[in-house]
C-alpha cells in the first residue's frame, strides 16, 4: 500500500469517527489536500484549489478548519488537527 493510500485510509476513518464538527471539517479538507497533492492539477480546478487555500483565512471557524486541513494535506504527510 502506498503512502498516499495509507494516509487516505487513516484520514477517512478519522473523519468518519470524529464528533467535533471543526475537527471533522479539518479532516475533510485534509483529504481534499491529499488528493490534490497526489493527483496534481488533474484533481479539481485551479479556482477550487485557490478557494481551499484561502479558506484558512476565513472568519468562519468551520471554513477555516477546512482550509487548514487542505493546506496540511498538500504536504502528503501524516498530521492531526490539534
Amino acid at each position: 500500500m502506498s503512502n498516499f493510500q495509507s494516509l487516505m485510509r487513516r484520514a477517512d476513518t478519522m473523519r468518519r469517527i470524529e464528533t467535533d464538527y471543526l475537527r471533522e471539517a479539518w479532516w475533510t479538507g485534509y483529504i481534499k489536500g491529499l488528493r490534490r497533492a497526489h493527483h496534481g492539477e488533474r484533481f479539481g480546478t485551479q479556482v477550487e484549489h485557490e478557494l481551499f487555500l484561502s479558506a484558512s483565512e476565513s472568519t468562519d471557524p468551520s471554513r477555516a478548519a477546512l482550509g487548514r486541513g487542505y493546506r496540511t494535506g498538500l504536504t502528503l504527510e501524516a498530521h492531526d488537527p490539534s
